[in-house]
């Protein structure tokens, strides 16, 4: 793991990464939740680089007719899911979910879906979208800061043309186990593990609407570049005549 960015992850421009993912028609209208996390205005300027209309809001409604939800997420397990919770974010991700509206977790964003995350001896309730828990990595350097690889699921949508790249980790916590397999008719879910010293831990999850990943994708170069305007290019246009 280097510390420095990849020169594979120099090579292209933002702009370059969202044109190879091919995004056509008009731009699709992405809401990050504005709950208070500390890292939204990078991954507002990251998302309109890749190709998005961003909109910066708590507001319900907004959120709710936006083609994508983002979720941030920076900090402690237990402030990151007070902040969502005091802006209704839980129910606003619960709504879009049982309509099958894509969300994007980051970072704690994808912490808080799980079913509770333990910090300092403290155990925090998550939103429970899927079960196991957030703990501590089990690693003689922690943080886990910097770049690394990580092992895509086959066939993932997120990791399409950046399978080999790096991507940037700043974290001392994850999820270090995947306990949901079975989803019956569904697809099953599509989980991307990343490794730390010999803590192998979940770094991304595709599940149906629901996405996530742990590193930062709006710190990550060029390849994280690719991998937001991936995402994009999965989103279901909303009918803008009818919002309007």
């Amino acid at each position: 793991m280097s510390a420095t960015e990849p020169a594979s992850a120099a090579a292209a421009s933002p702009a370059d990464a969202a044109a190879t993912a091919g995004a056509t028609g008009p731009a699709p209208r992405v809401v990050v939740l504005d709950h208070g996390s500390g890292n939204v205005r990078s991954v507002v300027r990251a998302l309109e680089a890749a190709g998005a209309e961003v909109e910066l809001t708590a507001d319900r409604e907004s959120a709710l007719a936006a083609d994508g939800l983002v979720v941030p997420g920076v900090g402690a397990y237990s402030a990151t899911l007070a902040q969502i919770l005091a802006v209704g974010g839980d129910r606003i991700i619960e709504r879009r979910l049982s309509g099958g509206l894509p969300v994007l977790g980051i970072c704690v964003g994808l912490q808080a879906m799980f079913e509770a995350g333990t910090e300092h001896g403290e155990r925090t309730r998550g939103l429970g979208q899927w079960p196991g828990e957030v703990t501590h990595l089990q690693a003689e350097v922690v943080p886990h800061m910097g770049w690394n690889t990580v092992e895509p699921a086959p066939g993932s949508a997120l990791f399409a043309g950046i399978e080999q790249e790096r991507f940037y980790f700043v974290h001392s916590y994850a999820a270090r186990s995947w306990e949901l397999e079975d989803t019956g008719p569904l697809k099953a879910p599509q989980v991307t593990w990343a490794q730390h010293e010999q803590d192998r831990f979940v770094a991304a999850v595709e599940n149906g609407a629901l996405s996530a990943t742990q590193f930062h994708p709006e710190k990550s170069g060029a390849a994280g570049a690719r991998l937001l305007a991936n995402w994009l290019g999965t989103l279901p246009r909303r009918d803008r005549e009818q919002d309007a």
